[in-house]
């Protein structure tokens, strides 16, 4: 009977600890939104977090080891709630206001989406955005695959083809950037006289991104299909020898079947890297050159993270900008998700 009440004053304790820590973390966040400028959030917020997890610690349970593996943990749960999860919705939060970057003085609902989708310049971006990634991710891909073919045979110098492959990803994309941009206005344009510069024409313009893009990524990419192609077991690729098997039949009906997750993998890392892609944006073409669509001039290579960017920090228009990221967030995590699920279908098919 002793050990009961001890069992219930303890319960009742953690209890209390943990609804404390809750009133806490929440009465620091309405102060932080609510801008009372009050100098203890950040002390009152730290102890709700301590409250917590102290309350979850003395919790008589019979799941108090799992509880125990939590709270181990959370000081990297604590850490992705303040670096994401509270960010993200804070910033759906302030594509509801007038947000100009410091403080927000009204709400304005779904103004700033209607605004957004209104926007030519916008729909432009997500359509151009679109393109550039269903082209990156067929070539990155194709290339990468076609190169780890090459860097698995039995060809001489494949290690060293392997790293000189993988070097261009070293670099940094604005570095890059800028050094392809001098190659085409300047070196390309020398080399074959007469000719202009393809960074000037809105359609060669992309094209010139994807030539960087697929340069600068293929041989990541290629790292993870040698890897996946390497782990296909030998003795199946000498039975298929044994059995007539030719190098293009041994290719389609074993290695691609075996190696359908190493695909799943690529095809996502290169969707969402294209989806994302902002700094060669950036280097090689700022959005450049002008195209006039339906009467209004809009900038023909600009990416939707770029137009983000631009939204932003070039027009002052933060909360126009948060908007946009908030629904190229929802865009992108679609994409993602839907491109996994099909593939993961796929590898059970074959």
């Amino acid at each position: 009977m002793g050990e009961l009440g001890m069992n219930q004053s303890k319960k009742a304790i953690s209890c209390a600890a943990i609804v404390a820590g809750i009133i806490a973390m929440a009465a620091a966040l309405y102060m932080d939104f609510m801008r009372t400028g009050t100098s203890f959030r950040g002390g009152l917020l730290i102890a709700g977090a301590v409250l917590l997890i102290v309350g979850f610690y003395l919790l008589p349970t019979k799941k108090h080891r799992s509880i125990i593996y939590v709270l181990f943990l959370f000081p990297l749960l604590f850490a992705f709630a303040v670096t994401v999860l509270i960010p993200f919705a804070c910033g759906i939060f302030y594509s509801l206001t007038d947000w100009n970057g410091i403080k927000y003085d009204n709400f304005v609902g779904f103004g700033n989406y209607i605004a957004m989708f209104k926007s030519k310049d916008y729909v432009y971006s997500f359509v151009v955005t679109f393109i550039y990634t269903v082209i990156n991710m067929l070539s990155v891909n194709i290339v990468a695959f076609a190169l780890a073919l090459l860097c698995t045979s039995k060809v001489k110098g494949r290690n060293f083809y392997r790293a000189a492959y993988f070097i261009p990803n070293l670099i940094g994309g604005i570095v890059l950037g800028y050094v392809w941009q001098f190659i085409f206005n300047k070196v390309a344009v020398s080399v074959i006289s007469g000719s202009v510069s393809m960074l000037t024409n809105p359609n060669l313009a992309l094209v010139a991104i994807l030539i960087v893009s697929t340069w600068q990524y293929a041989g990541y990419i290629m790292m993870i299909y040698v890897t996946g192609l390497q782990s296909v077991p030998k003795d199946i690729l000498e039975a298929s020898n044994v059995d007539g098997a030719n190098t293009l039949q041994t290719l389609l009906k074993i290695k691609v079947p075996m190696i359908a997750n190493t695909f799943t993998i690529c095809i996502f890392l290169t969707l969402v890297n294209s989806f994302k892609q902002f700094d060669l944006n950036l280097a090689i073409t700022n959005g450049a050159p002008t195209r006039i669509l339906s009467g209004k001039p809009v900038q023909s290579t600009e990416f939707l993270a770029l137009n983000i960017y631009n939204t932003a920090i070039g027009k002052n228009q933060y909360a126009l900008g948060q908007t946009k990221a908030v629904i190229f967030f929802i865009i992108l995590a679609i994409v993602s998700l839907t491109q996994v699920t099909i593939s993961k279908k796929k590898e059970v098919e074959m």
